[in-house]
């Protein structure tokens, strides 16, 4: 009479936060061009918010910038103020279809503060991480309490979910500390 634990739920879920953290990590500016760095903003295209990938190509033709070349010319203008409005710091030139963004340097203050938005990111995918633990552990609990494991295979699964948290957090802790050392390089 021994109910199956799935462990490989909560390892899916954890691995769902660490995406979630290395997409904004993606987003966070380093002073080096990245197409990931302008994908979320959003334009007012056709009666609707659509994201700027929709309406537009996003490419790197130098590693401080970035080039969008519009589908549609009438859409060029909304795209413009997309990205002036997304409180990037970033001003397109804009040549017919094609928008060119510089990448300005980034000063010493500016990389300080995007550090601290990395490590908040970091945190909220530690907090996201613990938050599957504890489900985890609840349902462990419930189990044992139902009568449907044992308290020796509760012990055993507490302890196998412990260590798919240790390892997850291990890897939310290395991808910040990446984008550390990416943000603060001059």
């Amino acid at each position: 009479m021994s109910a199956e634990f799935d462990i490989s739920d909560l390892q899916r879920r954890m691995q769902g936060a660490i995406a979630t953290l290395k997409h904004e990590l993606g987003g966070l500016r380093t002073g080096r061009a990245s197409a990931s760095l302008i994908e979320p903003v959003h334009v007012e295209a056709y009666g609707q918010s659509m994201p700027l990938n929709q309406v537009a190509t996003i490419s790197v033709p130098e590693p401080r910038m970035l080039s969008v070349q519009v589908w549609d010319k009438g859409m060029v203008a909304a795209v413009d103020k997309a990205i002036r409005n997304s409180n990037l710091g970033l001003s397109p030139t804009v040549e017919g279809q094609i928008l060119r963004i510089r990448i300005p340097e980034l000063n010493e203050q500016r990389r300080k503060e995007m550090v601290k938005v990395a490590h908040k990111y970091a945190e909220d995918a530690r907090i996201a991480v613990r938050h599957v633990r504890r489900d985890g552990l609840d349902t462990l609990k419930k189990l044992l309490k139902d009568k449907a494991i044992s308290e020796d295979d509760e012990k055993r699964h507490e302890s196998e979910v412990q260590k798919v948290t240790d390892q997850s957090v291990a890897e939310v802790d290395s991808a910040v500390a990446a984008k550390e050392r990416e943000i603060m390089q001059v």
